[in-house]
């Protein structure tokens, strides 16, 4: 058989999403909708707030600003392909909409993975070195951290992406995936995928591994500092300062890990039950994590809180 009729470029993909749990995808349907909206409302509020209220122009609620910006942009890349998906029987995507769909969505997690550790280290310099707070987390400093971030996601994004859209695809051009996802993609490559496999295990180690090991390095310091606290009062408002951002850490990377812990390859014997196990788990992190971000830090944070009253209480005023 001739070898280029096997690696003809393919000019696009079918996206399986729930296709073979008829039953499941108007329930998700709704469920999802339901979740953007929040994820807009939440985190558009958030940006709002921290904006337009004086108070909130911190690092802290700087960095939340992007982490929030950030969400938004992540899901927008990905659930109205999903939304599509779930009222489409045979939903297509043309391989450079794959493209940039992967790029997006990689592109978003690996700053986010980033942009938590920076917040952890903002907390670290507040609570274990207060006095040096206004000179360590200045703007010169607090703003180029947050743009750093977002350039090492776009960066890694662009590798991997890139590495991966390379790469010949024959025979079935089925995705087994809601969207684009990259390790789903690559199952269907008929060569040799030690590159990217590779290429992956080292954007763990540097997206993954390092911003965990430095929030865990970070938070260790911090809850020494917080135990040496004399008052009881004193101990619980420290710890209130920064139990938002653990509980998103803990969040957010908990479910990623799960997710990208080990960079797959081609996997002959993915069983039903385990193919839909993924699935929902990369749909709890793609759409309800960013969905919980805003509610932890508008329930967990007073200065949110507070904001929020303020410029609601504003617009009343306005009519």
């Amino acid at each position: 058989m001739d070898r280029s009729n096997e690696t003809a470029p393919l000019s696009g993909f079918i996206l399986l999403g729930l296709s073979a749990h008829p039953k499941l995808e108007k329930t998700f349907f709704v469920l999802i909708l339901l979740m953007y909206l929040v994820i807009l409302l939440g985190n558009g509020v958030l940006i709002l707030v921290s904006i337009l209220d004086s108070h909130l122009h911190t690092p802290m609620y700087f960095f939340l600003g992007n982490l929030s910006f950030l969400d938004i942009c992540y899901t927008t890349s990905s659930v109205p392909l999903i939304l599509d998906s779930f009222l489409t029987p045979r939903k297509t995507i043309s391989f450079s909409g794959c493209a940039v769909q992967m790029f997006l969505s990689f592109a978003m997690g690996a700053t986010e993975c980033v942009l938590l550790s920076m917040m952890a280290f903002d907390r670290y310099v507040a609570i274990c070195n207060p006095l040096r707070y206004p000179v360590v987390m200045s703007k010169a400093a607090y703003v180029p951290m947050a743009a750093s971030s977002w350039a090492g996601g776009i960066t890694n994004s662009v590798v991997q992406t890139s590495l991966a859209m390379r790469l010949p695809f024959c025979g079935d051009n089925v995705i087994n995936h809601f969207t684009c996802e990259i390790l789903a993609v690559l199952k269907l490559a008929c060569a040799d995928i030690s590159i990217n496999v590779i290429s992956m295990v080292v954007a763990n180690m540097i997206f993954l591994a390092v911003p965990v090991l430095f929030i865990f390095v970070s938070y260790v310091f911090i809850l020494v500092t917080i135990l040496r606290i004399p008052s009881a009062e004193g101990r619980k408002k420290a710890f209130s300062t920064c139990s938002a951002h653990l509980t998103v850490v803990i969040v957010f990377y908990g479910t990623i890990l799960f997710m990208y812990g080990k960079p797959k390859s081609k996997d002959p014997l993915g069983a039903d039950k385990q193919d839909l196990a993924d699935k929902l788990i990369s749909l709890f992190y793609g759409v309800v994590t960013p969905m919980l971000n805003p509610i932890i830090y508008s329930l967990r944070n007073k200065d949110v809180r507070a904001a929020v009253r303020n410029l609601v209480g504003q617009k009343h005023l306005t009519e």
